[in-house]
């Protein structure tokens, strides 16, 4: 019998799949993420988007309750990580999600380059990334932190090698 999915698209099942299983890398199975307290926002393939909410140990300078600026840089340096892992499954989009989660395993921060444009003030952050090139081995990556009112409060470039 033939497969209802036709070459070089996955099944809507196989998609969701696929989400949940990379929500839950993103989520749970990295212990900075969550005392970070990322969250999977968007897997728009255009722009992916993860979330969190300021909280006391997030703080950088108590005397004006600051986002930390290594948090601001794990955060765009993690989005662009899964901006590439969304651009992968989109490329591969004929292979299994566990044939994809498999890819991520090579995924990995060559450089990153954090601009610091905005005090890290606010209730809720937005980090949300577009992938500029997404070759055989490095891919390349543009980030951007903003708050819940839209202020940008960062943006990064970086190159990751995903072979």
């Amino acid at each position: 019998m033939d497969s209802p999915v036709t070459k070089g698209h996955r099944s809507a099942e196989d998609q969701v799949c696929f989400e949940m299983m990379l929500r839950d890398n993103i989520e749970h199975r990295f212990p900075f993420h969550k005392v970070i307290g990322l969250k999977v926002e968007s897997f728009d393939p255009k722009s992916p988007c993860l979330a969190f909410h300021m909280r006391p140990e997030l703080v950088g300078s108590y005397l004006h309750n600051r986002l930390h600026g290594g948090v601001i840089a794990t955060a765009l340096d993690t989005v662009g990580g899964f901006a590439i892992a969304v651009a992968i499954a989109e490329k591969h989009n004929d292979e299994t999600p566990e044939q994809i989660v498999m890819r991520f395993g090579r995924i990995g921060t060559v450089d990153l380059r954090v601009d610091y444009l905005h005090q890290g003030i606010g209730h809720s952050f937005y980090a949300s990334a577009k992938v500029v090139r997404l070759g055989g081995r490095i891919a390349t990556v543009q980030m951007e932190l903003k708050n819940e009112t839209g202020l940008l409060i960062a943006t990064g470039t970086a190159a990751y090698v995903v072979s």
